[in-house]
């Protein structure tokens, strides 16, 4: 009897280590998978900065050639 209680100790000792092993592995790829997301989310909150700060800039410039007077020249 002892034999077959060392035996199915075993096993499952197998089998818990094999499941651990697959959580620990399983976690590390979902903390890679936080760690790319929020590094995307940081460059599209950075571009979309970028963008509208352009967008402003040529607003801005266009109002300002809009509103300078017009130069009338001789012929």
């Amino acid at each position: 009897m002892t034999a077959t209680s060392k035996k199915s100790r075993d096993q499952a000792e197998s089998i818990f280590s094999k499941t651990q092993t697959q959580s620990m592995s399983l976690n590390r790829i979902i903390s890679e998978q936080d760690a790319v997301s929020q590094a995307r989310e940081a460059k599209t909150a950075r571009l979309r900065e970028l963008r509208l700060e352009k967008e402003a800039d040529e607003l801005a410039a266009a109002a300002a050639l809009a509103a300078a007077p017009k130069r009338v020249g001789k012929r």
